[in-house]
């Protein structure tokens, strides 16, 4: 039982720093897009934001799950 509690913490803490990653890298995207007008920065950006969202309601499902386990 505490290696399944171990890999939850560690699936929560891995969505926890994609989401960090994601919105970083919609950051970079939406920088190059606004600043410079690269085009393709704009679909890169909306890619990395559709992934956010993903994860997002993963996590979110991670915290509720977490918090009715308490």
């Amino acid at each position: 039982m505490f290696l399944t509690v171990l890999n939850k913490e560690k699936d929560m803490t891995e969505t926890h720093l994609a989401l960090k990653v994601e919105f970083e890298n919609y950051l970079a995207e939406s920088e190059k897009f606004e600043t410079n007008g690269v085009k393709a920065s704009s679909a890169r950006a909306r890619k990395a934001l559709s992934n956010f969202t993903k994860l997002a309601k993963t996590r979110r499902a991670e915290i509720q799950e977490k918090r009715n386990s308490m």
